[in-house]
């Protein structure tokens, strides 16, 4: 990679200059100017290094390590020949239905495997076991689901597929474990590269904890270095030497220390823990780096900001940081639909004659129609109607707000207290489930007047839009339902919408579903 300028440098002794002594003569100079005074020169390198194209390869790669590699292709051999031996001691052969069974289970391990990252989340054991169990589990699921819907599952042994999944999934653990161990032993005899993080704020000291606490990485961060004054705007803060706070990685020194850091302390990596605005400083501190042969990683300073399922991407060559876009694309959009409209038409049958029960009620207890229907805020903010069972009496709204339920409301009527205590009163929006307006679990959808209001009084209070709403939620199984009686409540109930739309996954959407039916008798619920 070439950092010679593409123009000609004007002023410089010496002979006349081809591409190569421009080169060298341009690195002479930035050695011997001052860190600050090469400022001039580098702002029209990078002006002339906006015309470049963008790499021809991928930029996106995962870390490299053999011992994944190895680990990923020992599981797949150990299902393989487990399902194999398995079947030549039941059946004195692998008949062919055992055989697809076999490759499907192979390729939908590598799949949901992959997914849940399994060889990239290296914790400790047990959390290793569950996350195991986990993956395996939804594999095996996967793999029963298609049997079940193609109608082949006659043909397969009960007994086969539960020692299958039981053994399978003991002999995997084992197998990782061993791997765990011999790795560790691996990593130790390697030893330890030294490694400096560019920054001092929290990302720094949140990126020194990890590194120094992960024995997969074989690095140990030694420091940090935090700015000089003059270079203030560009690093994550000017803050004291937190060498003296406890707990707080030291700080080594400043921007003008590095190079001489690199050198004593033999640093074969450094990473820039410092904001997106911080292009100058990297550029200018990279190009001297560049000479010392030490790996350079960037992690921009983007977590001060409310992040909506954020995620690295490749475009054409181009790095892409994404802040905010929704969960439900692609695949993901598929599996969502999937579980709302089968599980949704499956409620609407097992329900229907509680749903017939409340209608009748309803009708009987008070005059007015049995369904109450309301403008909501949906999914990427357009609105639709939500459907419920009338639980008050009916009355003039007042105008361009809607008033919240409260404790002792005398709004509410008889049988309405006891469909909104129970939650019964909630069961048609099933419908808006099938119609696709609504999602089985998703962050609740507040009347529009509410949604005007807390947008100009909770930062990212209208990003919670960005999935479907739901008939449960995180924020419903944590507590958080029913009148919200200051602001505060209302804002741990956007973080928990928030936190779901960034760790969505089916899992969670069981998990969730679970979790409602203890919480169903909650008292907050009127």
């Amino acid at each position: 990679m070439s950092v010679s300028p593409q123009k000609k440098v004007k002023d410089l002794p010496g002979k006349a200059e081809t591409p190569d002594s421009m080169s060298s003569t341009f690195r002479k100079i930035r050695k011997t100017l001052p860190f600050h005074q090469s400022a001039g020169i580098d702002e029209e390198r990078r002006r002339e290094n906006d015309d470049r194209q963008p790499l021809t390869r991928s930029i996106l790669r995962r870390r490299n390590s053999l011992l994944v590699t190895v680990q990923a292709v020992f599981d797949g051999a150990l299902v393989l020949f487990l399902t194999i031996g398995m079947s030549y001691l039941k059946f004195g052969s692998l008949p062919r239905e055992y055989l697809g069974l076999t490759i499907t289970l192979l390729v939908t391990m590598g799949v949901v495997y992959d997914r849940m990252g399994i060889y990239r989340h290296h914790r400790d054991i047990r959390e290793k076991a569950i996350l195991l169990l986990k993956a395996w589990s939804i594999a095996f699921g996967i793999l029963l689901t298609f049997g079940f819907l193609l109608k082949i599952s006659e043909y397969y042994s009960r007994e086969f597929l539960l020692v299958l999944f039981v053994s399978g999934y003991g002999f995997q653990l084992l197998a990782h474990l061993v791997g765990v161990n011999l790795a560790l032993r691996a990593q130790t005899r390697k030893g330890e590269k030294s490694g400096l993080i560019i920054g001092s704020g929290q990302l720094a000291r949140f990126m020194f904890d990890k590194i120094n606490q992960n024995p997969w990485l074989g690095e140990k961060i030694i420091g940090v270095i935090k700015a000089d004054q003059e270079y203030g705007e560009f690093l994550t803060s000017n803050i004291v030497d937190e060498s003296q706070k406890k707990n707080q990685p030291p700080v080594l020194g400043g921007v003008r220390d590095v190079l001489g850091l690199v050198e004593e302390h033999d640093i074969r990596t450094i990473y820039f823990a410092v904001p997106l605005d911080s292009s100058p400083l990297i550029e200018r501190l990279y190009l001297n780096l560049l000479d010392k042969n030490v790996d350079v990683h960037w992690a921009p300073n983007i977590f001060a900001m409310n992040l909506v399922n954020y995620s690295v991407k490749e475009m054409s060559g181009i790095p892409i940081i994404t802040l905010s876009e929704s969960p439900m694309a692609g695949i993901n959009l598929v599996i969502k639909g999937i579980e709302d409209k089968l599980l949704a038409f499956i409620g609407l049958i097992v329900v229907s004659p509680i749903m017939l029960l409340a209608a009748i009620a309803v009708k009987l207890d008070s005059k007015g129609p049995v369904l109450f229907a309301q403008e909501r805020t949906g999914w990427d903010g357009k609105n639709f109607r939500i459907w419920k069972f009338r639980t008050m009496k009916v009355h003039e709204p007042e105008e361009g707000f809607v008033r919240q339920a409260t404790r002792d409301d005398p709004r509410i009527t008889r049988v309405g207290r006891i469909l909104r205590r129970t939650s019964i009163d909630e069961l048609p929006q099933l419908f808006n489930v099938l119609n696709g307006t609504m999602s089985l679990v998703g962050p609740r959808p507040h009347a529009v007047s509410h949604n005007v209001t807390y947008s100009e009084r909770i930062e990212a209070y209208l990003a919670r839009h960005r999935i479907k709403p739901g008939i449960t939620g995180l924020a419903q199984v944590r507590g958080y339902r029913g009148e919200t009686k200051d602001l505060t409540e209302m804002i741990k109930r956007v973080e928990c919408d928030l936190e779901y739309i960034n760790n969505w996954s089916l899992w969670m959407d069981i998990q969730i579903m679970l979790r409602t039916v203890i919480t169903l008798f909650n008292e907050k619920a009127y």
